[in-house]
């Protein structure tokens, strides 16, 4: 499953993109599971941010979900760090 995590906003408001392969990856079921749960856990709608704050768009498995800073769940803000660090 490959993993696009887009981030744009932010005192500056850059737009960073990153994807994640989780192909031949040990920790691949649990990057999907994370993803998954990020997903179902985004509310329907344009996400309400805050001045300054991060937007996000995950898109994995073939659905998409947008969520903002502040109001991010453990799982969404867990799978972003993992693929902006790690994504390329």
């Amino acid at each position: 499953m490959r993993i696009t995590v887009t981030r744009t906003g932010g005192f500056a408001g850059l737009t960073r993109e990153a994807t994640l392969d989780t192909a031949g990856r040990t920790d691949a079921a649990g990057l999907k599971a994370l993803a998954r749960r990020a997903i179902e856990e985004a509310g329907q709608g344009p996400p309400a941010g805050v001045p300054d704050g991060f937007t996000y768009r995950l898109t994995a498995g073939g659905r998409t979900a947008h969520f903002a800073d502040p109001r991010l769940t453990d799982a969404q803000r867990a799978i972003v760090t993992a693929v902006l660090k790690e994504g390329a």
